[in-house]
């Protein structure tokens, strides 16, 4: 499709987004500042602070430990179940707690349990390094009975399906794999990939992490065993926000959490001495809900739900698009290459652009551009297109910003030595 470069025509585009009323529901505290890592953290919905407010100064502050009765002791189900319709799933089959890596550790080791025999794990080299790390973990405290297979890529972008049936064989105990790829955004055939594990035995895990509120997640149609995400990126749930964790209904009452606590028992104020796990999605909480944390997300959960997947979607594809069609037409002279496919049905909503000089360029967009992207190794710039907020002139301005570093030859002034955080 052929774009308009000029600012006007990003302006006319945003003058016919179905969602650009959502952009003033979120804080915006610097006016020329452009935010393109809505994929790493999420804006600050302005309902939020109201909840908060709500939350603290009522519900702690006035209602005190009355407040575990009055809604505190529930907050984890009853948000995964208004995050659920979100993922396609049912009620009662996602709860919040932990951290992504927690709920990954979790349910891997749930899924290793109720397979006996098998002996291969399944995953990528795009998987999030933190995800590997965790099956790694889990094969050493089951004392190394696992081999770890990594598909690989044949252009650093995609996996095609024949590399996946490759991998997947009868030997197959578990399929881990994100949905959408954290660098190149990357998005797999959820629905093929489940299907294939599933003729041969294995159970699947999905890491929602980069998909869950801005691409369609169809849990339920996929007949997915497992997922886990995170709710601080498009879910907009706060730095550290919990996690959420998904496990179809007739797997609860088989499946094993690894890690016994009192918040998955199932009368937890009997105090009984040996545990008895619940049965249901509650086996999968361990210790005690973090509370603020839970309701803080869930102002950011009910502007998507109101937004609804399908407008999101569209709004996300057409972002990605345009960021596309610009980066063709006004930066591939300046020595940059795409890193994100173009088809709509492999890409998820952050478009990932590469260039030798990418750190250095990122650094410059940071510190004298006022463009927050983000740096992923070794040469990717992620710029994350939330499409809740983010507008069309939001990209055409980031575009055009980059395209200033690189005539001015800004990225100069910066080393090339990696920060801890890029």
């Amino acid at each position: 499709m052929k774009f308009d470069t000029t600012r006007a025509y990003a302006q006319h585009l945003d003058a016919q987004d179905e969602l650009a009323s959502f952009r003033g529901k979120f804080m915006h505290a610097e006016e020329d500042m452009i935010y393109m890592d809505g994929n790493s953290l999420g804006r600050l919905p302005l309902k939020t602070i109201e909840r908060m407010e709500k939350a603290v100064r009522h519900e702690w502050g006035t209602r005190l430990i009355r407040s575990w009765g009055e809604g505190w002791f529930d907050s984890s189900v009853n948000v995964g179940d208004k995050i659920a319709p979100l993922l396609g799933a049912s009620a009662g089959e996602v709860a919040v707690s932990d951290s992504t890596t927690v709920n990954l550790y979790k349910l891997a080791m749930a899924a290793l349990g109720l397979r006996p025999g098998r002996t291969q794990i399944v995953s990528d080299v795009f998987n999030f390094p933190s995800d590997l790390y965790v099956l790694q973990g889990c094969n050493h405290l089951l004392g190394g009975k696992y081999t770890i297979r990594l598909m690989p890529s044949a252009d650093d972008m995609t996996i095609d399906m024949d590399t996946v049936r490759q991998f997947i064989t009868e030997d197959t105990v578990l399929v881990t794999l994100s949905h959408v790829v954290f660098k190149s955004g990357y998005m797999y055939d959820a629905k093929a990939i489940t299907d294939y594990a599933h003729s041969k035995g294995a159970l699947v895990l999905w890491d929602l992490s980069h998909s869950a509120g801005s691409v369609p997640v169809a849990l339920n149609e996929w007949n997915a065993d497992f997922a886990v995400g995170c709710t601080y990126k498009y879910f907009n749930g706060g730095p550290g926000a919990p996690a959420f964790l998904y496990v179809r209904k007739d797997l609860q009452n088989q499946a094993l959490s690894p890690i016994w606590g009192w918040f998955g028992e199932s009368k937890p104020f009997a105090f009984d001495l040996e545990y008895a796990p619940a049965a249901n999605i509650r086996r999968f909480i361990c210790g005690t809900t973090s509370v603020l944390s839970v309701l803080a997300m869930e102002s950011g959960v009910e502007l998507l739900a109101e937004a609804g997947m399908p407008r999101l979607r569209a709004k996300s594809l057409a972002l990605t698009d345009y960021m596309i069609a610009l980066v063709d037409e006004v930066l591939t002279p300046y020595g940059f290459k795409l890193g994100t496919p173009r088809e709509h049905a492999v890409r998820g909503s952050h478009v990932s652009i590469r260039h030798p000089e990418g750190y250095r360029i990122n650094r410059a967009l940071i510190e004298e551009m006022n463009v927050i992207p983000d740096f992923r190794e070794p040469d990717n710039i992620r710029l994350g297109l939330a499409p809740i907020y983010t507008s069309f002139e939001d990209v055409w301005q980031t575009v055009e910003r980059i395209r200033q570093v690189m005539v001015e030859e800004r990225y100069t002034h910066f080393p090339a030595t990696r920060a801890t955080v890029t």
